[in-house]
């Protein structure tokens, strides 16, 4: 079967998990599968939120390699998935998915789906990640993330800071969003307050991909800026002590990937690693 360009835009699954058999898709043990790859921030976060719940004996994952496997950008292992789920599919089959074993087929590639679905259907014995009366904060933090960390950061790596007066946008933005953050976790624990929530997930996968792959390039003078929020980071690291947070961190595979998939030039910050990942790889 032909294999389309990595450009090629996959389709989108929108399968929800529903409350009772009349909903098609319920929460079932062991009915469904995660397949992730750890190198990718947002199955990580996918990961992360499976552990914190301790969904490990009820909904099994499957992990794949750090980087594609086949030549379409897509992995080997999940093409009889895409294949049952969309007639005649020819795209890269890529990750994350939830697949449902009763059918053979893919329920959801959509992250923030999957994510609400794990937290309000599979909840078991963890903490209650998602509470109604906090949603709109959870997304409203989750936004900050992909929109003023996220992108921000990525723009101010492509501009090439080496003179931070000529291109303050981009980190102006970064670091006022990193601003509001550390401001918060001077006064408490976790994001929204004395409990963990996806909020807390949302903004460790953004630090640690702040800190492993954006830092490549940052010039020296923008990481220093960027290190420059202690409670902030402190939290990272409290985080990263958590088994649900460190045994998910596949450190060579974000190396690996960002290897593969980065076309930037390395600036001077690549030699600034805010934390010692590693340690806390358990």
């Amino acid at each position: 079967m032909p294999v389309l360009p990595a450009a090629v835009t996959p389709p989108v699954f929108r399968g929800r998990i529903g409350r009772d058999v009349r909903s098609g898709h319920y929460a079932v043990p062991h009915r469904y599968r995660l397949h992730l790859a750890l190198s990718r921030p947002d199955c990580l976060g996918v990961a992360v939120t499976h552990g914190l719940l301790g969904l490990q004996d009820t909904l099994p994952v499957t992990l794949l390699p750090a980087t594609p496997d086949t030549p379409g950008g897509g992995y080997a292992a999940l093409r009889p998935l895409y294949e049952a789920s969309a007639h005649q599919y020819a795209g890269p089959a890529v990750a994350p998915v939830l697949s449902d074993a009763w059918t053979g087929r893919i329920v959801s590639t959509h992250v923030p789906d999957i994510l609400r679905d794990l937290a309000l259907r599979f909840r078991g014995a963890g903490p209650e990640l998602r509470p109604a009366d906090r949603e709109s904060e959870i997304e409203a933090v989750a936004d900050l993330c992909e929109r003023s960390v996220n992108r921000a950061a990525q723009r101010a790596g492509e501009l090439g800071l080496d003179d931070l007066a000529a291109h303050r946008d981009p980190l102006a933005v970064l670091l006022a969003a990193l601003g509001r953050l550390e401001r918060r976790l001077e006064r408490q624990e976790y994001v929204l307050g004395d409990a963990v929530t996806a909020a807390d997930v949302s903004v460790w996968v953004t630090l640690l991909q702040l800190d492993t792959v954006h830092r490549w390039h940052l010039d020296a003078g923008a990481m220093e800026r960027v290190a420059d929020h202690p409670a902030l980071w402190a939290y990272a690291r409290r985080l990263a002590a958590r088994p649900a947070f460190g045994r998910h961190l596949d450190l060579d595979g974000i190396a690996s990937r960002h290897r593969a998939h980065c076309r930037g030039q390395e600036a001077a910050g690549a030699a600034m690693s805010i934390v010692d990942w590693r340690t806390y790889r358990v």
